[in-house]
């Protein structure tokens, strides 16, 4: 309604203030066009003939005078209401003449008033030639009254358009208004439902295309939202139960050595070895709650060297010694050639730890697991695989989501659903190619690939080159 109103405020303002004077301008343009035009031409035989085909065209009077106001020849097309026709004896062409002298300008224009008829004409004069003492002007007569009616008629014209305006502006903005304020009302009185928590609702504004981009935006966010207040209700629930547990062991033996056992050295160390064992369950939930916290909040760095990765994989191989004497689990390292990575180094230890203790959690009967190390060009790859029951195709893209445990397998120890979301987020921050594959029925493999450094021996590898080419100089000499 504003710019409308603006709109017509500025058709007001040019056709009611300037129109007259703009009218004016404008038909000053067009007579010293047309004067230039004549002037031109002057001396030719056909110019009386010229001036007369103007005139009647122009519905104007056009008049060549000499020096003392006589007109020579001419014609006039605005019949008894033209100023000059009225003037018997060439007294105002005679002052006409005199005024563009006393210019500085090649014409001179003015308006000038009919006393009998009350109209106003606009009169221009020009040199049209000649020699000082056979000096002619050329003036031209045009009347400005009929711009009168004209503006008028334009006023009026102006009056019922402003009406016109001013109510289609209103009815199409009731329209737009409408059409924008509706969805976007919808999607506010869908926000406060979900706000208060309620996640059966459904973001399906319709409207402009912005509209419904922002609802499937935010559709989407609630549909995410959901998963995760699902997710952590189910952590929440399963880290009770975990914590739980372990607690109640320890308590239980504690009590058992402090009552029974507490003079039974046998029967004191059995004991023992299970609170220790529940704590070490209990301080593993801890660690995966504060890692999960630490890149929930952004603060997870890496801390990147050089290290040989076959003494990494090595090196973890060690602490399941006593899971394979005494659980007889088979547990192998199948090695490679031993190359150079750069990574967090802690974070690469952490995931490896994570991956072997989640196919011992998921192992079959046979309890076979494989640590595989295969160099590819410019990459390492690590896979960790067991024989357990398989992956199928619809949770295999679940496997890595954060507080996600399988439902239909059943772990031999106790965890969060946190480790493989913590490895993700690790491998993630690296930039490293990871994934999982898995059969139903033979197993699964998790894996992942960190760059090699360039295709060079590790400081090891060195050293026992360094060594075997000593030995064989010394074999020489």
């Amino acid at each position: 309604m504003v710019f409308t109103a603006l709109i017509l405020v500025l058709l007001w303002v040019f056709q009611y203030f300037f129109l007259q004077n703009y009218y004016r301008a404008a038909k000053e343009r067009d007579l010293a066009l047309t004067a230039s035009r004549l002037a031109a031409e002057a001396g030719s035989s056909d110019i009386e003939d010229l001036v007369r085909e103007t005139a009647y065209k122009n519905a104007i009077n056009i008049r060549v005078v000499d020096a003392m106001g006589n007109q020579l020849y001419g014609e006039n097309n605005m019949g008894s209401f033209s100023v000059l026709a009225q003037d018997k004896f060439g007294t105002q062409q005679f002052e006409l003449i005199g005024r563009l002298e006393a210019s500085d300008d090649n014409t001179y224009s003015e308006i000038i008033k009919n006393k009998h008829f009350g109209n106003k004409e606009l009169v221009l004069i020009t040199e049209m030639g000649g020699n000082e003492k056979d000096k002619q002007y050329l003036i031209i007569e045009a009347s400005i009254d009929p711009l009168d009616s004209t503006t008028k008629i334009i006023r009026e014209q102006l009056f019922y358009i402003s009406i016109i305006l001013f109510e289609m502006a209103f009815i199409v903005t009731i329209i737009i208004s409408r059409r924008l304020s509706k969805p976007i009302t919808e999607l506010t009185d869908t926000a406060k439902q979900f706000g208060q928590g309620d996640y059966e609702i459904s973001f399906d504004a319709k409207g402009y295309a912005e509209v419904e981009e922002l609802s499937n935006v935010l559709e989407d966010a609630k549909d995410e939202i959901k998963k995760v207040t699902d997710l952590r209700k189910e952590l929440i629930a399963n880290v009770s139960h975990d914590l739980r547990t372990p607690l109640t062991m320890v308590k239980a033996y504690a009590e058992m050595i402090r009552d029974l056992s507490g003079d039974n050295p046998v029967k004191r160390e059995e004991h023992l070895k299970v609170i220790i064992d529940e704590s070490d369950r209990l301080s593993n939930l801890v660690n995966d709650l504060l890692a999960i916290s630490r890149i929930e909040s952004g603060k997870m760095e890496l801390n990147k060297q050089s290290f040989s990765i076959k003494e990494k994989l090595e090196d973890c191989m060690t602490r399941y010694q006593l899971l394979i004497e005494q659980e007889g689990y088979d547990i192998q390292y199948i090695p490679d050639d031993d190359v150079t990575v750069t990574a967090d180094m802690e974070k690469i230890d952490q995931v490896i730890y994570n991956f072997i203790n989640n196919a011992i959690n998921y192992s079959g009967d046979e309890k076979v697991i494989r640590l595989v190390q295969k160099n590819k060009p410019g990459a390492v790859r690590i896979e960790v695989t067991d024989n357990g029951q398989g992956i199928s195709k619809e949770l295999l893209p679940k496997v890595f989501d954060r507080y996600y445990r399988g439902e239909k397998y059943k772990r031999d120890v106790v965890g969060t659903g946190l480790g493989l979301s913590i490895c993700k987020e690790i491998l993630k921050k690296h930039d490293f190619a990871f994934g999982v594959t898995s059969t139903e029925g033979v197993g699964s493999t998790f894996w992942f690939e960190i760059p090699v450094e360039e295709k060079k021996h590790t400081k090891r590898s060195k050293d026992k080159e360094k060594d075997k080419h000593t030995e064989a100089e010394q074999r020489e000499q």
